[in-house]
């Protein structure tokens, strides 16, 4: 095995004794058949990363917040380890760049595709308890977690609007509102373009093929500006 990938251990800060496991962890299937059958594909590992993630978030969530009912529990994990939270989590650390892929893959946008980063991002987890252990599992997993979840559950949802209205409603006086700017192209594919105001200030503006889809993008802009990192 002659590829490195000393960079993407850099990124997570664990270097593996056993190479192989991050390079399996890293393996498209796509890649994987290409080689005929001389490479594994990441998919057993994504499996065994699954369970492991779910294992620590719910430890995590358990331990850390002790008066949240079971029901708010389990709607928050589902929301972390979605696969639109490991698609964002595998952004973070470039996953993309050092993915193996097969060349028919590679060229149609792989490295960009939501359900390959979050499937591989699960991989490298397996690939990490496998080398290193639960807890160097656990350390790199919770570096994704964000702090003061229950204050975040709109975002963690992708409810921007909500999340924007609980933000405001610390201010009575504030008040928010959303406007359609434009709206254009045929029926089947229109794009709409509103801005959401605060009072009579524009602070954030969103595109979307719905008005609804438009104004939870304007929010989640509106949220960004506002300091709301995870917003993002």
């Amino acid at each position: 095995m002659n590829i490195s990938f000393s960079e993407l251990e850099k990124q997570i800060d664990y270097y593996f004794k056993n190479k192989e496991y991050i390079y399996e962890a890293l393996s498209h299937s796509s890649y994987a058949n290409e080689k005929k059958k001389q490479r594994k594909s990441n998919e057993r590992l994504e499996f065994l990363g699954d369970s492991i993630l779910s294992l620590v978030v719910s430890q995590y969530l358990f331990e850390h917040y002790p008066d949240l009912p079971e029901g708010e529990l389990t709607k928050i994990r589902a929301a972390l380890v979605c696969e639109k939270s490991l698609h964002r989590f595998a952004l973070k650390i470039h996953l993309g760049d050092y993915l193996l892929l097969g060349k028919g893959e590679a060229h149609t946008g792989g490295r960009e595709r939501p359900s390959i980063l979050a499937d591989a991002f699960e991989a490298v987890i397996a690939a990490i308890y496998l080398d290193g252990g639960l807890e160097s599992a656990r350390t790199h997993i919770l570096h994704f977690i964000p702090k003061n979840i229950p204050e975040k559950h709109s975002m963690l949802f992708g409810d921007y609007k909500t999340a924007l209205q609980e933000v405001i409603q610390k201010n009575p006086e504030e008040k928010v509102d959303y406007q359609l700017m434009e709206e254009s192209g045929p029926d089947h594919n229109k794009t709409f373009v509103v801005e959401v105001y605060l009072n009579s200030n524009v602070i954030g503006k969103g595109i979307g093929k719905s008005k609804k889809e438009a104004e939870q993008m304007a929010a989640k802009e509106a949220l960004a500006l506002m300091g709301y990192e995870d917003a993002s």
